[in-house]
């Protein structure tokens, strides 16, 4: 996406900008605003973005500085959503540099913490959060119509769930089971882990009381229901290498086995690890799926946000991060007024992402984004098979996106759907069987 495709953006006058340039950087920095002075729009904000990740990069604090002084000067945190955005940018920025740079940093109260303050939100609370836009709806609608047709005619059900959200997910497709013309399956069993990355959304209370809510939810609708977290998965590192298996899963041979991942696997390093062998390239990333490939699911869904935010480049991850974090600033101002403060608490959220991708580097930085098409690639890579969604599932998708503003689409992209704001892709969704001999394999063929 172009920034120059963006809608208006507010001109900002700057404050006394010609102060900065009696420097020996001032060159430097007159050159990275060329053309931009008197107003910048997202193009020159951009422009502006990309010049001080190169000063920090050289570990050049003092032109870093003088960059986010006239940064500091464009973003507002209740302004459009490129200023909005680069607020966020900027606080990322200001935290990258107070490592370099142990003298802090505040423009106009801004802080050289690295710490945005997160909130613990009740189920009430979350349920209204993932309504706000589609950004996970969207993924929960596909994933539930691939699953519901996968496990048809089966009685026994076991779904292995990988997910930030809570398990917000289920309630919908517990009341599509309840409702399937054969009655619901004799038991629906959901397994989560009991680690999930300390990211937003937060909950306010444990994976257990969850599972009890989603278990009142199923006895009203009459629905067989049994809930587990998988004990001592407490790290990630020791989910991958003890737990994993059937046996500590209690996987039984009368149930089908479906894997569901909602925006999970970024969190698995893509790097290569020392000592693995038999795994593509060591990652933990390709690690979980093979071991996922073993447990011979009949489905596994996988959905994610569609952007490359992994390369190793500080201005690479800022260019891609400028232009597809706009996307949720922009889609909450079109229903949302400036000063909300569900739409502050969203942006937050948003922010505390920014922050990692921008402000973090090594194990640190654990938002590894990487595109639907390289997903796709690493999971077939793996020995799945791609399993198409069908027209049904295509017509459930757009009913909900229906329900929200006209920006959001939804299109085909290969085997995904990719879910579009304004034309951009945002969240791709996928469904997989596996390749082979596979007795619970299923293909999903329109």
């Amino acid at each position: 996406m172009k920034t120059e495709v963006r809608g208006s953006t507010t001109s900002i006058s700057l404050q006394n900008p010609t102060t900065i340039f009696n420097t020996s950087q001032g060159a430097s920095l007159t050159g990275a605003l060329k053309g931009c002075l008197g107003s910048l729009d997202g193009a020159c904000i951009e422009k502006l973005l990309l010049h001080c990740a190169s000063a920090l990069e050289s570990n050049d604090v003092t032109l870093a500085q003088q960059v986010m002084w006239v940064l500091n000067n464009v973003a507002s945190s209740v302004g459009d959503p490129n200023q909005r955005l680069t607020s966020w940018i900027l606080r990322a920025l200001i935290s990258r540099a107070s490592k370099v740079c142990p003298t802090p940093m505040n423009f106009n109260g801004s802080t050289s913490s690295s710490t945005i303050p997160t909130r613990l939100m009740s189920v009430t609370e979350l349920a209204g959060y993932v309504d706000l836009i589609p950004w996970h709806r969207f993924g929960y609608c596909a994933s539930n119509s691939a699953i519901f047709k996968a496990i048809q005619g089966c009685p026994k059900v076991h779904i292995l769930d990988f997910s930030i959200t809570h398990c917000m997910q289920w309630p919908t497709l517990i009341d599509a089971l309840a409702k399937r013309p054969e009655g619901p399956p004799n038991l629906l069993r959901v397994t989560v882990p009991n680690w999930r990355p300390q990211v937003p959304p937060l909950l306010n209370v444990s994976s257990e009381e969850v599972g009890l809510r989603l278990g009142n939810f199923s006895r009203f609708k009459d629905v067989p229901f049994e809930f587990n977290v998988i004990e001592n998965s407490s790290s990630l590192e020791f989910l991958l290498s003890t737990q994993l298996n059937p046996s500590s899963l209690d996987l039984r041979d009368d149930e089908v086995l479906v894997v569901n991942c909602q925006n999970w696997l970024r969190y698995l390093s893509d790097e290569p690890r020392c000592g693995s062998p038999g795994h593509q390239d060591g990652s933990m990333r390709n690690t979980f799926l093979n071991m996922i490939r073993s447990l011979n699911p009949r489905i596994i869904v996988v959905v994610d946000e569609d952007s490359d935010l992994s390369a190793p480049s500080l201005s690479s991850r800022i260019t891609t991060c400028f232009n597809y974090m706009w996307i949720p600033f922009d889609s909450l101002e079109t229903f949302l007024p400036k000063d909300s403060t569900q739409r502050m608490d969203y942006e937050s959220d948003v922010g505390h992402k920014i922050e990692n991708i921008i402000g973090f580097e090594g194990h640190q930085r654990i938002e590894r984004l990487e595109t639907g098409v390289a997903m796709s690639q690493r999971i077939r890579n793996v020995g799945f098979l791609s399993a198409p969604f069908c027209e049904e599932t295509v017509k459930e998708v757009k009913g909900l996106l229906d329900e929200h503003a006209s920006g959001w689409g939804m299109k085909r992209e290969e085997d995904m759907l990719v879910l579009t704001w304004k034309g951009h892709n945002s969240v791709f969704s996928t469904a997989w069987v596996a390749n082979g001999p596979n007795p619970n394999g299923l293909l999903m063929e329109d």
